[in-house]
């Protein structure tokens, strides 16, 4: 039998067209998970593994979608190929339990590990060139401006918190941050 593996890091990440994928590799069923790939516990790829047996595959669009590091995923296909599962990677074609097959499994994997510490690298960097910035700040940029904000707190000298809430959108908890923030002052 074909199973599928899919994952994207965040929720905010689509899974289709890796579901898609794997649709059209004719798996008959599909593991997948909104989970980021530094951890070790996925869930849905921990069940997928349990289920395998001999003579499946188990395909995945990417190399780095069931892997953190290149020891991880040799540790992983060497336990499929002793279990008698083949691994086929769509990008990559089917790993063969061969010395070829794990030479070229464990350059690619390594090459995986080397663009995602590249990706992290540049993000490091990135995040070092923008906090020398006057203006930078971290996090998520203010979902309301200040000069809205004040407006809604205005509005709570003659309204209750929620009809505020109801008139400018602004949640009742948010103006009980910023109403203390005022006070601070």
């Amino acid at each position: 039998m074909k199973y599928g593996y899919a994952r994207v890091s965040t929720t905010g990440q689509d899974l289709n067209a890796q579901l898609d994928a794997l649709k059209n590799e004719g798996c008959e069923e599909i593991y997948s998970e909104k989970f980021t790939g530094t951890k070790a516990d996925r869930p849905q790829f921990q069940a997928l593994l349990s289920a395998l047996q001999t003579g499946d595959t188990l395909v995945v669009t990417k190399l780095d979608r069931f892997a953190r590091s290149t020891a991880e995923a040799l540790e992983i296909v060497k336990n499929l190929f002793e279990r008698g599962v083949k691994v086929h990677v769509l990008n990559m074609g089917l790993i063969e339990n061969t010395p070829t097959g794990r030479l070229i499994f464990t350059i690619m994997s390594g090459f995986a590990e080397f663009e995602r510490d590249l990706i992290v690298e540049r993000t490091q960097e990135g995040k070092a060139i923008a906090r020398q910035r006057e203006d930078f700040r971290e996090g998520r940029p203010p979902k309301f401006t200040k000069k809205r904000i004040q407006n809604a707190l205005g509005l709570l000298q003659s309204h209750s918190y929620k009809q505020v809430e109801d008139m400018t959108g602004i949640s009742k908890s948010t103006l009980i941050r910023a109403k203390r923030k005022q006070s601070d002052k």
